[in-house]
């Protein structure tokens, strides 16, 4: 028998502003001006979600995690990757690799990258070699590129099958 492989892409944007932190892949990277959302907000974290539910055929984050349920209030997102990870794994699956796009104008997202990366391999119970965090912005252009908002892209490749 074959080994079964699929991707998956997930995408998150929250509107900056709130008065708390703003974490990104698990890693407080500005005091203030936090983002937006039910959670903690990480849309980091909530990308990789989509992305894993997505390459399992599991929904999404929205309806696994609702922001209906109060036990997701302020909830750190890194326990929502903790256990989408646990239950793929519950079913066979196993994470080959994750690689993440972290837009946003500012602050630079380079002196925390490292630390994201682990942090989200932390969260996905595996090795930082097999998270990918790059970094972006837009030029000035839309919500994000105004400094309003931040988003991230995220794409996984799950196996399962493989000796």
């Amino acid at each position: 028998m074959h080994p079964e492989y699929r991707v998956g892409t997930g995408y998150d944007l929250h509107r900056l502003g709130a008065d708390r932190p703003l974490r990104v892949a698990g890693v407080d990277i500005a005091p203030d001006g936090g983002a937006v959302g039910h959670s903690d907000a990480d849309v980091a974290m909530h990308a990789l979600v989509d992305a894993l539910l997505g390459a399992t055929g599991g929904g999404d984050i929205g309806r696994r995690y609702p922001n209906t349920d109060p036990a997701n209030r302020d909830a750190d997102s890194s326990r929502f990757v903790a256990e989408t990870i646990s239950d793929l794994r519950d079913r066979g699956w196993e994470l080959v690799n994750a690689d993440l796009t972290i837009v946003l104008e500012r602050p630079k997202v380079s002196p925390f990258a490292d630390a994201m990366r682990e942090r989200l391999a932390a969260a996905l119970g595996t090795d930082a070699e097999r998270i990918s965090l790059k970094a972006k912005t837009n030029e000035g252009v839309d919500a994000v590129g105004a400094g309003d908002a931040v988003a991230c892209h995220a794409v996984v490749l799950v196996a399962r099958g493989a000796a």
